[in-house]
Parts: structure tokens; sequence; C-alpha cells
């Protein structure tokens, strides 16, 4: 069974106050035309169509035209789609039973009760049945009403129970989970390469462990912008199919195409090129260098420009602007600002905790600390020093 394996869509987004509605527009078409040629089994969304939980009506426009596109074609191929961390899930199911009549199935919603069961597509190809188990973005929170007793408290604890209410069959059925989370492995393992326009809690509270899917025939993951396994090849964030941030300039944005065989076998993985109508590039060195090496075909990219000249160059964005389109952000990195940055953290790091509370208080209130008043702040500082 061949699918496509999409997620972080992001539609309505914008790049530094840049609209990307013809990006999206373009590389969604391109989708869309892929799907045409190749024909898949279905095509499967993990997450984050939107931005914004309340997108745009122009965002909706251009979700609207993909899904136009994709049930155009004959016969026609199932879409599976869940909501993300920047999805509402409301919003995202609204018409879906009309929808689901044209083959388009949306999951939404976390778990609310303890009669509801996570939403589940059975395909059908040469080898037999194919079971998607369609699982939305969630917190511990959004599933408390789904169980009795005790409840889970942590996002590895929540998804695990979720999973074992399903009584999902590993030994004799392939199945699929679509998945919106932050996975990541044992400790011996790197944690996933993440980036700027990503959203997740540092410290592992949000994380959840691959052991929990580890015995699905392939996990389809979204919310890392980056393409990339997490522990095994069949555990998988596909990546965004645009870049959304300048972290992600190096990025070699794909259509991740997946295949699946007969039972026990890997599923194959392959990586369709795609063609944006602007990349994200970053420049580095004196201005008239980076203007005087511009190619011609990359002036309507979007670029990130970083000054390394000593001399302070006259009217650098306006100049920069006669010969590209999308300046993103034109910073600053020489030896003069260096040392300027490495004396205001010095005197940041010197300053005394007290001398600081003090220049605080007068600011705010306007008069200067009375003497035992300072007493009092002196002794605090002091104790805390000492624990």
């Amino acid at each position: 069974m061949k699918f496509f394996h999409l997620s972080d869509l992001h539609i309505g987004k914008q790049l530094h106050h840049y609209s990307l509605k013809e990006d999206q527009e373009a590389i969604l078409s391109e989708v869309a035309g892929y799907a045409k040629a190749l024909h898949p089994e279905a095509v499967v969304i993990a997450g984050d169509v939107y931005d914004r939980s309340v997108p745009s009506a122009e965002a909706v426009t251009v979700f609207d035209q993909f899904l136009t596109q994709l049930s155009e074609i004959v016969p026609s191929i199932p879409v599976l789609i869940i909501s993300g961390n920047h999805d509402s899930g409301e919003r995202l199911m609204y018409a879906s039973n009309i929808l689901e009549r044209h083959h388009i199935h949306l999951a939404g919603n976390a778990l609310r009760d303890r009669e509801e069961r996570l939403r589940k597509v059975t395909l059908k190809d040469s080898f037999g049945e194919v079971d998607f188990y369609l699982l939305p973005f969630l917190k511990p929170s959004y599933v408390r009403n789904v169980f009795e007793g005790e409840q889970p408290n942590t996002y590895t604890d929540a998804v695990q129970r979720i999973l074992e209410r399903e009584e999902i069959d590993y030994q004799n059925r392939r199945n699929v989970l679509v998945s919106h989370q932050f996975y990541t492995g044992n400790m011996s393992d790197a944690c996933p390469a993440t980036c700027d326009s990503e959203i997740f809690c540092v410290g592992g509270i949000e994380n959840v462990d691959i052991r929990v899917v580890k015995d699905f025939d392939y996990v389809a993951l979204g919310h890392l912008h980056s393409p990339q396994s997490v522990g095994s090849p069949h555990i998988r964030y596909c990546g965004t199919l645009l870049k959304y941030s300048v972290s992600e300039c190096s990025h070699v944005k794909t259509l991740t195409v997946v295949t699946l065989g007969e039972k026990g076998k890997p599923p194959l993985i392959d990586l369709l090129p795609l063609h944006p109508l602007r990349d994200v590039k970053k420049k580095t060195g004196s201005l008239q260098d980076i203007i005087g090496q511009a190619a011609a075909d990359e002036r309507e990219d979007f670029i990130s420009v970083t000054l390394t000249e000593d001399t302070e160059a006259y009217k650098p964005k306006e100049q920069l602007e006669k010969v590209f389109g999308h300046i993103l952000e034109v910073r600053v990195d020489n030896a003069r600002t260096r040392q300027k940055l490495r004396r205001l953290d010095e005197e940041l790091t010197m300053k005394d905790p007290l001398q600081s509370f003090e220049d605080f208080y007068e600011e705010i209130q306007g008069v200067k600390l009375k003497e035992e008043e300072r007493e009092i702040m002196r002794q605090i500082f002091e104790q805390v020093k000492e624990e």
C-alpha cells in the first residue's frame, strides 16, 4: 500500500510578515500533481493543517482548493487528517460527515469519554487490510474523562493508555498510527532535531517515549519540521513542505511516500523533490559582496542577511532591497558589535544584585530606597546567597 505522508502545512503562516499564500498554493498544487500521477492509496496529513486555531478565510480557501484538487482525481484517493497543536479540533471537524462521503476522514478532537475510541480507517490492497489509527494532538488533561481511577499525568502515559484501549492486533494486521506529538527515544538516542518555527517543551514533560508506538508497522508523525526518523526507520517525521524559518534554510524539503508491503516487511520510504516558488537563504559578508554576488535566480527568494564589515554601511536595508525582493532581516556581526555585547554582558554579570534592585525600585517608584528598606533587602539577598 502506497500513501503520501504530509504534516505541518501551517496554512496561513507568514514568514517575517511576508504572506506565504502563493507559496503554499503552489506547493500543495505540486503535491496534488504527484497524487494524480502516482495515485497513492491514501494521503495522510499528520496535524497542523493551519498555523492558527482560528484560521483566516484566506487560509481556509487555500486548504479547500487542495482538497478539491485531490477529490477530482479518479478513482478517488482517501485523505486522512488529524489536528495538531496549532489547529482547533472543533473547527477542523466542520462538515466532517459530508466530507467523509467524499473519502476525507477527519479526527479533530482527542477522546472525550469512556465510550469513545480512536478514529480508525481501514483500507485494502493486494496484501489485505491496513488499519490507520488517527490520534489527534493531546495533552493528559484532554483525556481526563476517558479513564476511571488514576489519571495519566505524563504525555507518554496518556498516549500509551489511549492505544491500549484499542486492543490493536499487532501480530496479524498491518497498522499505521497517525500522531502529532513530540516523540523521543531513550536516553542513548540523539534527540530529534528541532528548529525555530516549532513549539515544544524543554525538559521532557511533553515528550512521548517511542516505546509506546514501536509495534506499529509505520508511525506517521507531525510536529517537527525537519524530516527524520526517531529511534527506528518506521517511526518518522516527514517534515514540512516549505521552509518556515531561517533556521530551516539548510533543510531539503521533500514529499514522503510510504509503501507498505506484506506483514513483517519494513516499509519503503521514497522522497520526491519539491520545487517551491521561493527558497529561504542566509547571506553573510560585506554589503557590497552580498549585493555583487547576488544571482539572478535568487533575487525573489527570502533572504536573511548578516553583515560582517567593521565600518557601518549606509542604509544597508535600502540598498539590499534594490537587489532582493524579500529581505527577512538584516543583522550585524563584526568586531565592534561583538565587543559591545561582551561589555554589556560583563556589566550585567558584575553588577551587585542589591544595586540592581535599588536602581529598579527608583525607576519604578520615582524615589530611592530608605535605609531601613535597603537593610531588609540586603538581608534577603544575603540569605538567598547562603542558601
